[in-house]
Parts: structure tokens; sequence; C-alpha cells
């Protein structure tokens, strides 16, 4: 059955409901770190929306940006910075104004655009130890001042690089992640990456620092990796172990690479969202790549993905209300309103917040803030906090996928492109999924860490339905007619073989590496 009807109330398809009139300099908001500052307005009409979402002047100051509230339904969004402090003039936020702010993410397909986000060990090569913030600082300085970055500080601490549409940041354990810009074609997502490579390069050579292309650090326990000065992160790492066993692998010991992709309209959203989650067992499975924890085989094929099952089960999963035919925008920000929060924003500090609800602080009832009502900058900083396979803001993550070498990181982009940007191989990919239960579903996230492409299936294996899919994505590519479809040439060969890149490791731990996890960190160096 296929998913064209199955839609609940729509907020940007119908003249009666959205009509999205995005500006084209105004893309993905890729990563969630945009450059406010330069983007022109853009302009989305919501004459279906409640007098009270709109009525009256609501003008909420983001950082050097604004969104403002005018009578007549007329909405100018443009979002700050999710980490500068928000100020609000006037009227509180309502649930309206947050389903208005996912469907400002609505854009006519020629102004689709590609963000792609991969985060990498640093490693000293002769210890193979993790980087210490040290040097992690002396390498964004040396980033910055050859390569013309501009500094992102906390504190006194550099945390960050920016650059036009593209950041530098640093996760929890010190993993170095590139959030791309949003661009238009795959060649320029594999030159991003490459230019990356090349600078980060060109300062570690001279540091004996190595990175490397992995899911899960391979060697190091949770004691050995250093503690990145974020204030984000101190909340997080107090509040994970009260909800799962694994949020601090989670934190510190894991990378993954992931693709933002656009949407049209409600409808394009939930059938892009519907098939993400569907064969995002299949991306990790394709894409397996952390067989390792603490210099032994871990028994998984993708221990990153593993350990996302008892992390945090509040805010990670296979949301199985996205296949429900009430789903759309409004459901999400239920979804979202739900989820606990980490902290607030305020004065150039985090707050910590864990645990409480969003709900709560749009009724000022937050009990370390207690009167204060939220932002927009607030609820974007809460939806960053929110990890399941595939995340909405106002543009769609596809997260299932481990960090790999530089390679993977350009085939991953293209296996969803040529999916997701295809309209007859998305609806293909529909009708492939459309009598997969839960269960199934649930079934498959469940198992494919563990036996990746080998999964049992129905009447067969994971494989045969990944061969369909990655032939769909490769027609899908070239229908595009940018010459794309070289980049799927990774994932052909996994899905021709049946032989993931954790089981590639695993023969060579076995064989000629004498059972010793180290020569991964050459096999695997960028």
């Amino acid at each position: 059955m296929a998913l064209r009807s199955q839609v609940g109330p729509s907020y940007c398809i119908r003249s009666k409901n959205i009509k999205c009139m995005v500006d084209c300099s105004f893309v993905s908001n890729i990563g969630n770190r945009m450059d406010a500052s330069k983007m022109k307005d853009t302009r989305v009409n919501f004459p279906s929306l409640p007098l009270k979402a709109t009525r009256t002047m609501q003008r909420l100051h983001l950082g050097s940006s604004s969104v403002q509230y005018k009578r007549g339904h007329r909405v100018i969004v443009a979002a700050g910075p999710p980490t500068e402090d928000a100020v609000i003039d006037t009227e509180p936020l309502t649930k309206e104004n947050l389903v208005a702010y996912l469907a400002s993410g609505c854009k006519t397909k020629e102004k689709w655009r590609i963000g792609t986000e991969h985060e990498k060990f640093g490693f000293e090569i002769k210890t193979l130890r993790p980087m210490k913030y040290e040097q992690i600082a002396d390498l964004l300085n040396g980033i910055a001042e050859r390569f013309d970055w501009e500094k992102i500080l906390e504190g006194d601490n550099i945390i960050g690089l920016k650059q036009g549409k593209q950041s530098v940041s640093l996760e929890p354990g010190g993993q170095f992640e590139l959030s791309g810009a949003p661009l238009e074609t795959l060649h320029q997502t594999c030159a991003e990456v490459n230019s990356h490579l090349y600078q980060v390069k060109a300062v570690t050579e001279e540091m004996g620092i190595g990175f490397l292309g992995i899911g899960f650090q391979p060697k190091w326990g949770l004691k050995d990796i250093p503690i990145m000065p974020k204030g984000r992160y101190e909340i997080m790492r107090n509040y994970m172990p009260k909800v799962g066993s694994l949020g601090l692998d989670m934190m510190f010991r894991t990378c993954t690479v992931q693709v933002n992709l656009d949407f049209s309209s409600e409808v394009d959203m939930i059938r892009k969202f519907r098939a993400g989650l569907a064969l995002q067992p299949i991306a990790t499975a394709l894409f397996a790549n952390s067989p390792f924890t603490e210099g032994k085989p871990n028994g998984y094929l993708s221990m990153r993905s593993q350990i996302w099952t008892d992390t945090d089960n509040n805010r990670a999963g296979m949301l199985p209300f996205v296949f429900d035919d009430s789903f759309g925008f409004e459901q999400y920000v239920d979804y979202a309103l739900d989820v606990p929060m980490y902290f607030v924003y305020r004065n150039k500090k985090y707050i910590d917040c864990s645990g409480l609800s969003f709900r709560d602080f749009m009724s000022g009832k937050l009990s370390p803030i207690p009167g204060e009502l939220p932002t927009l900058n607030d609820w974007e900083n809460h939806l960053t906090t929110i990890f399941p396979e595939v995340r909405l803001k106002r543009y769609l993550e596809m997260r299932g996928a481990d960090g790999g070498p530089w390679r993977r990181l350009c085939a991953l982009p293209a296996f969803w492109v040529g999916i997701l940007y295809d309209e007859v191989s998305l609806q293909s990919v529909l009708d492939i999924i459309a009598d997969w239960t839960p269960e199934e579903r649930q079934m498959l996230r469940n198992k494919v860490p563990k036996s990746g492409l080998k999964t049992p299936f129905r009447d067969g294996l994971l494989r045969h339905v990944a061969e369909e899919v990655v032939k769909l994505a490769k027609d899908g590519l070239e229908r595009r007619g940018f010459r794309e479809s070289g980049f799927l040439n990774e994932v052909a060969e996994v899905v021709r073989t049946g032989v993931t890149p954790a089981e590639k490791l695993l023969e060579m731990y076995h064989g000629k590496w004498g059972q010793s996890v180290d020569p991964v960190f050459e096999e695997l160096l960028y």
C-alpha cells in the first residue's frame, strides 16, 4: 500500500494551509549552526494557523537575527545560533509557534540541499592515545590562523570554528566534527570533505596527530578519554547514568556520519521520515564499522548503534508514531515537548534543567528559572538534544551510520540522496516498506548491530532488501543528472559481497593483525 494518502493534517501543502515561499539562501540550517546574520529573510504564509499564533506584534531577538509574528499571518523566520541568548519582548510562545517553526523548513525542490556531518577520533600517532584538550585547542587555533576560520569560544576556551556555512565543533570526548555547508551536489560534498581533511592534516602532521575513521573508540576505556570544557556536556555527563547504562559511552566513545536533507511540504516530510526510519537499519548495516572495544572484538558489527539502545530511550529509537495516520509537524512537536530537557542557556551559561519538561517551561514553571518563558532559541536548542534514528528540525537528519574513512563519508549522502531526492525511488521504497509492521522495524533495529546484512528478514536476509534499495539509490542518482552514482561504489561492494566494513576489520584482526587492534589506527587513518 502506497503512503501518498497516509498523512495527517497538513501545514504546508495546500493553499488553505501553509504556502512555503522560501528564499534560496535559506537552506538546510545544517548542523543547526548557520550564520544567521548573513541570511536573507524567509517568508512563509500561515493562513490556517489560529489567530493566537500570529496576532499582535511578537518579536523574538535571537542573537543577530529575529522572528516576527505580525497581524495578517505574515511570518518572517530566521533562526539565530542555538547557543546565543534569546530575549522575548511580548507574548509567550504557543504550540502553534513551535509547529510553524518546523513548517518553515519547507522549500521547493530546486532549493533542496545536502548537508553532511562527520566525526572522527584524534589520536597521538606515537602512543595511539586520544588527543588532550590542549592539543585540540592548538589544532583549532592552527586551522583558524592558517585557513581563515572564525574562532568559537566558551569562556576562555576555544571549542569550535566557523567559516561561512561550515563549522567545526567538539563532541564530548574530543571527537572532531565537521558540519558541512548546504550544498547542491555530491561532488561539492566530497570536495568539502577533502578540503576539510587537507586543512586538518596540514596542521596535525606537524603535531604528530592522526585522525581515525571508525564508529567506536577501538582501544581506550572511558577513563582514558579527555573531557571537553563545554557546559552542556557536563550537564549531560551527570544526567546520562540516570537514564541508561551506555550514555557515557555514546558521549565519549562514538563517532557517526550523517546527512541532512530538505522537504517541500508536510506530506513530503512524512514520506521521507517514514522511508528514512524504515531503512535506517539497512544504512547501519552497510556502514557498520565499530567491532572493537578496549582492544578486543565486542560481539557487534556496529557497537555505536548498539549503544543507542540503552543510552536514553526517552529521546532515541525508531519513533513508531511516525507511521500513524495522524503524524505530521504537530505530532512531532507533541513528542518533542515531552522529551526531557537538558539545559537552558542564559547569560552565557548553561542552567541544568535535566529531566524537566519543556511543557512546564512553556507555562513558566521550570523550577531552576521559575517564571521565565522559552524563546524559539530555547526550542531550537531542545530539538538538538533529541536523538532518534531520524531527527526532524527544519530538515531531516539521517543518523544511523558509523563513522568511517573518507570514501564512506561521500557514500552515505549518496545513498540517502538517491532515495529521498528522487520521486520514483522514494515511492518505490515506500511501496517496499508499506506492509512492514512496527515489530519488524524494531526487530531490524535490535538485531542489525550484531548481525548486519545477515539479519534474517521474512523469507530471506536483510542483504536482499539492501540490494534492491541500493539499486534504487543508484537509479535515483542517475536521474538527478549530476553523474553522482560513482559515490555509491563503496556501498555497492558491501551488498555485492554481503561483507560489512566491520567484518573486514574482524577478518584482519583474527588474521594478519595477530589479534591486535593497533593496526586499525593505520588502516582507517585519514
